[in-house]
């Protein structure tokens, strides 16, 4: 049966007879599951089963579960998931690219596909199309009773009735956008419908067209890069008939006739939707308007960056060519960017937690100053938290990431615990050898440090610190330990490996007395006591971040200024976030053994 396909709205019906679901970018097909084999058919009836094994092995997994609904026909997408609301539309590409079997299993088990289940065609053998979308969707909720995580790979994809809300999470998340539904909708192939409708989460920019082909009516858009022309794409939709014949009739009358079209210099400016930059070039451009008035030299890659990034409009951004970091050559601009596109990954860190901040509203070579303190000057959506020396803050949401970064913050520290708990939520140990010359210490310390949790059964992670050394992390259940129990515990850990190693680790204080050994700081746990939080910039020239890592990547080839603001994104997206389960361990962690050692 061939899938029904969502109808392009610029508009979001708003009342009591729809739903609104999330829209995921990948491949669309038809799951089909039944009692001997299970099948992945895309929509244009092409098998995807050898291309996505983790999804055919996950649904196997589960056969036990579900057999009383078998056979299944379930309608969705296949993804690569940044986070719960964006796909990563350029992996799942790659996925569907590969032939080799080698190389499928390579990329399954390095970055898993899902499948995000969001609707029921059959279950157990009867035709479910004639149903109400809202019956359909119940019977699929009871077979997926586990909304989307990133540690699964059979996803349902729920609805909800709050437009707003999800609009909201759309923005923030800069997910694709939103499909809504009609409750009572029946299920029906193709496009003559108005009963689903996919409203796209645009991103809008400018640029100036430079060619006109008219052999197929596209016009070439461009920016400045530097001096230098850059082509973004070509563009044809969008503008009404009579905007396309003016712009049309202007290339063809004003400019110089070459062998496929006509040129003209860097002049005409458009405003244009798309729904990002892939290698390069614009995705699904389309025009929303001339710029007659509009400078082309104002159509910049660094502007086309920061249009890109869709910074909330609660925060103007100022001086965002200033120079921030400069031994990259990076400005204010670069940087907002930066927290922008790693907002999704990091406030889940920061949320709740009482913020202090480091700011340099000159950049990094410029003075610089602490805070805590909530400025009396600061928006109403920043949230202030009050504490007997005065009103502290926490950075709950997007607004307020932006607003500190755009004014001046590179630095972002949280404590170990939120404003609910007096308990830590974690235990950290930072790892600071004497210089950047002597990382490997930190790394020779984090491995063994590895082979001690392990052994008490604790899931950690690691990151980098941004500076000179590594941060080893382990989540607490809420108000499982207190700060003395967990001081006892890191330092009995500390003092086994000072002992064991009394060449390489220390537990001095004092700088002057330890020499090239690397400190084991155990102290800077503590209550009052706060850490750079994940992903989080650090005050230096070369721009590194404090860097989630995967264990397997603490080896000898690691070094600190590998993660920096310019790469981060691209790598968290390439090959997920070495932290994406760090809540999740710590709601799960075994305690029994630490507890017994240290109550003892």
């Amino acid at each position: 049966m061939k899938h029904m396909k969502p109808i392009a709205s610029r508009k979001i019906p708003d009342s009591i007879d729809w739903v609104y679901e999330v829209k995921y970018d990948g491949f669309r097909c038809m799951l089909e599951w039944g009692k001997d084999s299970v099948q992945l058919i895309s929509r244009n009836d092409v098998d995807l089963s050898g291309n996505f094994p983790e999804v055919i092995a996950a649904c196997k997994a589960q056969q036990s579960r579900v057999k009383d609904y078998l056979p299944l026909k379930i309608d969705g997408e296949l993804v690569v998931l940044n986070n719960a609301y964006q796909a990563n539309f350029s992996l799942i590409q790659k996925r569907g690219r590969l032939k080799k079997s080698d190389a499928i299993a390579e990329a399954a088990s390095a970055r898993p596909a899902g499948f995000m289940a969001f609707d029921l065609l059959m279950s157990e053998g009867v035709t479910l199309t004639g149903q109400p979308f809202a019956d359909r969707k119940r019977i699929l909720a009871e077979i997926f009773s586990y909304d989307v995580n990133l540690e699964e790979i059979l996803h349902y994809v729920g609805y909800t009735n709050n437009i707003n809300s999800l609009w909201k999470d759309i923005l923030d998340y800069k997910a694709e956008g939103v499909i809504a539904k009609r409750k009572a909708s029946r299920y029906q192939p193709g496009s003559k419908h108005y009963d689903w409708l996919k409203i796209k989460n645009w991103r809008t920019i400018k640029g100036f067209l430079t060619f006109y082909d008219p052999n197929n009516d596209y016009f070439t858009v461009c920016v400045y890069r530097n001096d230098d022309v850059v082509e973004m794409g070509k563009c044809k939709h969008g503008l009404d008939k009579e905007a396309f014949a003016t712009l049309r009739e202007l290339f063809l009358s004003k400019g110089t006739r070459e062998e496929e079209g006509y040129r003209l210099p860097p002049a005409i400016c458009a405003e244009i939707h798309t729904l990002d930059l892939l290698k390069g070039e614009l995705r699904e451009p389309e025009f929303d308007r001339l710029l007659p008035k509009h400078s082309a030299a104002s159509c910049t890659w660094e502007q086309l960056q920061l249009d890109l990034a869709m910074l909330p409009e609660t925060v103007e951004a100022s001086n965002t060519a200033k120079l921030f970091l400069p031994s990259r050559g990076l400005t204010k601009g670069d940087l907002l960017v930066y927290i922008r596109e790693i907002a999704p990954y990091m406030l889940p860190f920061l949320y709740e937690r009482p913020l202090t901040i480091i700011r340099s509203p000159d950049g990094v070579k410029g003075e610089s100053f602490y805070q805590k303190h909530l400025p009396d000057y600061a928006p109403d959506f920043i949230k202030g938290v009050e504490y007997a020396d005065g009103m502290h803050f926490v950075c709950n949401n997007l607004d307020s990431l932006i607003w500190f970064s755009n004014h001046g913050t590179i630095e972002y520290h949280i404590p170990f615990q939120t404003v609910e708990y007096e308990n830590p939520l974690e235990i950290v140990f930072d790892l600071d050898p004497p210089g950047r010359d002597q990382f490997s210490l930190a790394v020779k310390a984090a491995r063994l440090l590895k082979h001690i949790l392990d052994d008490l059964r604790l899931i950690s992670f690691i990151k980098t610190s941004g500076g000179k050394g590594l941060q080893i992390h382990i989540p607490l259940p809420a108000d499982s330990m207190t700060y003395e129990e967990t001081g006892v515990f890191t330092q009995a850990i500390a003092w086994t490996l000072e002992k064991r190693y009394p060449d390489l680790f220390t537990t001095e204080r004092f700088k002057n007395r330890r020499g090239d050994r690397l400190y084991i700081d155990y102290l800077q746990h503590g209550e009052g006591k706060t850490l750079v939080a994940p992903y989080s910039p650090r005050k230096r020239s070369d721009a590194t971040v404090a860097a989630p890592l995967f264990w397997d990547e603490v080896g000898s080839e690691l070094r600190p200024e590998m993660f920096r603001i310019d790469n981060m994104i691209e790598r968290v997206q390439t090959i997920g976030c070495p932290f994406a389960a760090y809540f999740a361990a710590g709601e799960k962690q075994v305690l029994d053994k630490v507890l017994t050692m240290i109550r003892s």
